[in-house]
């Protein structure tokens, strides 16, 4: 195979999440070692200046060069990390530095390809790398890049999107799957499965694959809401109708359809079916029940329900959910599901 030299290069700032920057180096080294060095991949983190950069864990990390020392050379790819602060609120918030968005923009123009891990596409689409892409970011931060930047197609569902030159990552740890298909893309299906192999690690999570874990930390503002969620919970395995809920609160079934759209962005019933998907999604991974089991536990009723709300939801069935993520010994096939 022959040599072509990949310089990539991963942005540096204060306060940058650390599995961001450290999770795509050790996949492209295993691709240099599984390909004998054929892969040509340098990866080089750059920051301002060459003094230590603070992460948001606290470990600290030496740069290799300064953003300066590239200005004459070729960047085959640009990798841009994310980076969040936490409000009052307890919801976290992109940071977009100027001077980070600014020297995003300025090596992007010389650079093959920009990705994005986790919520620095928010850094990319501040530098105007997105404006009619389709892109996708953590899904507690996907509404605000939508909201931030309407020239943006946002989609929270993807683990990684590929729109043309320019690729997004989601969560943190998707940033392993994105550069395997970086990988894929650059050398081939067989490689990245050899890396995937090294890494004791799905091949790579097909790109419109959802991120899997349930959103259900929208954060309510009354008293009301907090305590009808507290009763979801409680009472997941039973019918759990509008009207009961409604009941419950003491208003009528329209009044509570408009309290939970307005607190939480939801219908009730599609707030009691993410709850149930995420307590059928924490049984698979650490119990060995049946799905039959399952689904009567979490209120679905049949196993062919729970299968729907895992399509619908999850882009997977519970079978294969319990394959990937099963954290208890397999006990052998479970159920036969019917598509």
């Amino acid at each position: 195979m022959r040599t072509v030299r990949r310089l990539i290069v991963i942005v540096l700032f204060e306060g940058v999440d650390l599995l961001d920057v450290t999770g795509p180096p050790e996949v492209f080294s295993l691709a240099r070692r599984e390909t004998d060095e054929a892969a040509g991949y340098e990866v080089v983190l750059a920051a301002e200046t060459m003094a230590p950069v603070a992460t948001a864990a606290g470990v600290r990390i030496l740069p290799d060069v300064t953003f300066d020392e590239l200005s004459t050379k070729g960047i085959d790819t640009l990798v841009v990390p994310g980076a969040v602060e936490t409000g009052s609120d307890r919801r976290v918030h992109p940071l977009t530095a100027p001077g980070v968005v600014s020297r995003v923009r300025q090596l992007a123009a010389r650079t093959r390809r920009v990705t994005s891990v986790c919520v620095g596409a928010h850094i990319l689409a501040a530098a105007g790398l997105l404006d009619g892409k389709r892109a996708t970011t953590h899904w507690s931060t996907a509404q605000q890049l939508a909201a931030d930047h309407p020239a943006v197609e946002v989609d929270a569902d993807p683990i990684f999107i590929r729109d043309g030159d320019v690729w997004t990552g989601a969560g943190i740890s998707s940033c392993l799957d994105l550069s395997l298909a970086l990988i894929a893309d650059d050398l081939g299906e067989a490689i990245a499965l050899r890396v995937a192999r090294q890494l004791v690690m799905y091949l790579k999570r097909p790109s419109g694959q959802s991120q899997f874990s349930v959103p259900l930390e929208q954060v309510s503002t009354t008293r009301r809401i907090e305590e009808l969620r507290h009763y979801i919970m409680r009472n997941i395995g039973e019918p759990l109708t509008v009207a009961d809920l409604a009941g419950c609160a003491h208003v009528s079934d329209r009044q509570l359809t408009r309290i939970f759209k307005a607190e939480l962005g939801v219908t009730p019933h599609a707030y009691i079916e993410s709850v149930r998907v995420e307590t059928a999604r924490n049984q698979l991974e650490s119990t060995d029940a049946t799905l039959e089991r399952i689904a009567s536990a979490c209120g679905f009723g049949s196993v062919d329900t729970l299968v729907r709300a895992f399509r619908r939801r999850l882009n997977t069935t519970p079978t294969e959910y319990r394959r990937r993520f099963r954290t208890i010994p397999d006990q052998g096939p479970v159920h036969v599901e019917r598509s």
